[in-house]
């Protein structure tokens, strides 16, 4: 099984076309899914929660949030020497968008069950979405890539530098009143399981063009 780095940053050589599809269909099932967590009003993954935070106290759309951010982190893959693919400027501007049309479109529902529904269904969703972005292999998004910089520049894994970015936006986006309850919980231990067998399952790496 190719570990998360390669799937990442594989060369974007095999049947372009049929990636693309599969990259933007991810990517709006990212944007959704997150928006799911967003109606369910029981928390959210780490970025969404600052993003969160940044919106309530500015007044930005939570999506539009996380295009910002995504420039802003962008910024920080300069010394890090990270280079962008397509996947990475898709994923900086679709995942927003998408979640703010979702949110536009969509009312929050009303009761425990269908709010839990909705945090159960974005957390599932999103590991499927997970799994289809990078699996097209196109450029892992934005705070992937910085993930793999960091790791890359300090000799720490990835998965410790996940952690302690993640970790700290979390922290600022509660401080700033980000949703933080059992969906964070819940996505926090099951997108590395999800992103586990999904990955692979959408992995275009043994195509041929």
């Amino acid at each position: 099984m190719l570990d998360l780095a390669t799937l990442l940053e594989r060369p974007t050589r095999e049947r372009l076309g049929s990636r693309l599809v599969q990259l933007i269909l991810g990517l709006f099932l990212y944007g959704a899914s997150s928006a799911l967590l967003v109606l369910g009003g029981l928390g959210l993954e780490p970025w969404n929660v600052f993003h969160q935070g940044l919106s309530r106290h500015t007044g930005i759309a939570i999506g539009t949030w996380a295009i910002l951010a995504s420039a802003g982190v962008l910024l920080l893959w300069i010394p890090l020497r990270q280079r962008p693919g397509i996947g990475t400027i898709a994923n900086a501007i679709l995942v927003g968008a998408v979640m703010d049309l979702v949110l536009w479109l969509v009312a929050a529902p009303h009761g425990l069950a269908a709010r839990t529904t909705c945090m159960v269904a974005g957390v599932l969703l999103n590991g499927i979405a997970t799994g289809a972005y990078i699996g097209a292999g196109l450029g892992p998004g934005p705070r992937d890539g910085l993930m793999l910089g960091i790791s890359r520049r300090t000799g720490i894994s990835i998965r410790v530098a996940r952690w302690s970015v993640e970790a700290a936006v979390l922290v600022v986006g509660w401080l700033l009143g980000g949703t933080v309850g059992l969906g964070t919980l819940l996505y926090a231990l099951s997108i590395g399981p999800l992103a586990h067998f999904f990955v692979p399952f959408f992995d275009r790496s043994t195509e041929t063009s």
